[in-house]
């Protein structure tokens, strides 16, 4: 049985609030073990549990709080959501408004991630 519109959005704050909080295990779980992840698009592919889970210590290291800047979509087996990264650059509360696509098994796992987001997306808040 294809994961609910409402597992899906619980799936996308669960990773926000993991996040913010540097809950690399709670991030980590939500992962398939055979998941891959893009961050950004057009970046070479992080492949399996592993990566996920080295990419994700390096990505909360820098302190970056997320904020969800809209209400999550969701369509067939995938999830997108606009969310801002927040961080101090320099002295100055910088945010990254990113959107992010979840693609979910059967299991309710992430078997992909793509994050789009470039150099554009840098505002200060």
């Amino acid at each position: 049985m294809p994961i609910s519109t409402e597992d899906k959005i619980h799936a996308v704050e669960t990773y926000i609030n993991s996040f913010s909080e540097s809950d690399v295990d709670t991030i980590a779980s939500l992962y398939a073990d055979n998941a891959t992840i893009e961050d950004p698009v057009g970046t070479p592919v992080r492949d399996g549990i592993a990566a996920i889970r080295e990419f994700y210590t390096g990505a909360v290291a820098n302190g970056a709080q997320l904020e969800l800047r809209g209400t999550p979509r969701c369509a067939g087996d995938y999830a997108c959501f606009p969310f801002a990264a927040k961080l101090n650059i320099d002295g100055k509360v910088t945010a990254i408004e990113i959107i992010d696509t979840f693609r979910f098994n059967d299991q309710g796992k992430v078997i992909e991630m793509r994050a789009y987001w470039g150099p554009e997306n840098f505002v200060t808040d």
